[in-house]
């Protein structure tokens, strides 16, 4: 688990950040074979107006960016919140290995909560996953943006 908490601990901030322009604070960061950053995401569906612009899809679009090509096989992903069907995807088409997630969410999260895509054999590549790095941290940061808008789904 070496800098899987100050990874998550920046894709906190960044979810921080997201909540200022009034997107859902989820955040993400992508690190290199040898830990090192290679881009970081917060949701921008309010701010763009990009339905497909969650955290995971962006950092993941950012990561292949940087490194010149689509294939993050040697790359480790961050996340706050565990991530929905269409980031799932996203993941498994990236051939990103480990995905390192933070709270759990029982209404859209599909590694383990209402879908197990990640892990789906019948797919042709399944990600490592860690569950519940920093969880108490980023469940409360939901509970507080949400507590705001509407009653709040994630487990704490």
């Amino acid at each position: 688990m070496p800098g899987w908490r100050q990874a998550m601990a920046q894709a906190l901030a960044v979810a921080r950040r997201a909540a200022q322009w009034g997107d859902v604070p989820i955040g993400a960061v992508i690190l290199g074979p040898d830990g090192e950053v290679l881009s970081e995401a917060g949701n921008e569906r309010e701010l763009t107006g990009d339905p497909t612009a969650h955290a995971e899809v962006l950092v993941i679009r950012r990561a292949a960016e940087a490194r010149d090509g689509w294939r993050l096989d040697d790359c480790t992903l961050v996340v706050t919140l565990e991530p929905c069907t269409m980031c799932a995807g996203t993941i498994i088409a990236a051939r990103i290995p480990r995905v390192v997630f933070g709270a759990f969410d029982p209404k859209a999260g599909a590694v383990s909560s209402l879908f197990d895509v990640m892990r789906d054999p019948r797919l042709p590549h399944r990600p490592e996953v860690v569950s519940g790095v920093m969880a108490d941290e980023s469940s409360a940061l939901l509970r507080e943006f949400f507590g705001g808008h509407r009653a709040c789904t994630v487990d704490g």
